[in-house]
């Protein structure tokens, strides 16, 4: 993300603070994608047309689990984008071939990430419910706990690592090869600042859009086997029975937002952190 003159090893607080402040501005529009995935029923005013309602309802306090759910896409976000950058810098480095190089970081990165913060996952989007009687992720846990065991913590991680590492490979495979086919900016240009910005929300906006359009289902299917702790399969079936294939596109045009943004968003704050880094450093 920081050009092809900085090495990405070096910005490891420029990706924090970057998916950190991405977390922040987006989590109303995660929350909003969370009802609309799950299924959770959310009773509009008299005089709000109910396709709005979820909307309202994300963007409106009390804001349940917000500190917990921005540190966990805070935190998972930075490691999944810096490690994937820094993996595939250490392997050209050793040799390996670019596509390895491309690959096998955001796979082995993202699935750690994944099962690591599983647990936390379920725990805020469980609570998010609005007919929900539980006020904080504490309680959260503890009904998960008290219900289903530990097991019944890391339940949909399958769901959670078959949606979440084909959005980030896909997202970073975009991300890079938009970035390699983009004209050369010249670095005597005067406006070359505002150019690598330009070019960087139009990355961006193409690896956020093509990670959240490719595991639309998979979000739901994760979300319902929080809600009902069935299995995989089970899922499947009772959603292809409910909804038939309608279930795909379950939440799509909430998701296509609520995914998008924050990984666009933190691609794109990381480029701006580090040109400021590189400034405040003269190294530009």
């Amino acid at each position: 993300m920081g050009g092809p003159a900085a090495a990405k090893g070096q910005y490891p607080l420029e990706y924090a603070a970057a998916s950190t402040l991405a977390a922040i501005l987006n989590y109303p529009l995660w929350r909003a994608s969370a009802l609309g995935q799950s299924g959770f029923r959310v009773v509009a005013s008299h005089n709000l047309p109910p396709s709005l309602a979820p909307y309202l309802y994300a963007f409106s306090p009390p804001y349940k689990g917000l500190v917990a759910t921005v540190m966990g896409m805070s935190w998972a976000r930075a490691a999944i984008f810096y490690g994937s950058d820094r993996g595939k810098e250490y392997m050209e480095s050793m040799g390996f071939s670019p596509i390895s190089a491309l690959v096998f970081p955001p796979l082995i990165v993202s699935t750690a990430v994944q099962i690591v913060n599983m647990p936390l996952v379920r725990a805020t989007i469980s609570l998010q419910n609005p007919e929900s009687d539980i006020l904080n992720i504490r309680e959260s846990f503890r009904n998960i706990y008290k219900n289903h065991g530990v097991e019944g913590l890391w339940h949909g991680t399958s769901a959670g690592i078959l949606k979440t590492v084909p959005k980030y490979c896909t997202a970073i495979f975009a991300k890079d090869y938009i970035e390699q086919i983009m004209p050369p900016i010249d670095p005597e240009n005067p406006t070359r600042k505002r150019d690598e910005l330009v070019q960087s929300a139009i990355k961006s906006s193409a690896a956020g859009v093509a990670g959240a359009a490719l595991t639309n289902p998979l979000d739901v299917i994760r979300n319902e086997m929080f809600k009902t702790n069935l299995g995989f399969l089970d899922v499947c079936r009772s959603l292809h029975k409910e909804l038939g294939y309608r279930f795909l596109i379950r939440g799509m045009s909430k998701n296509l937002i609520a995914v998008s943004l924050p990984v666009a968003s933190t691609i794109f704050f990381t480029d701006a952190f580090i040109q400021y880094t590189n400034s405040s450093r003269g190294m530009d």
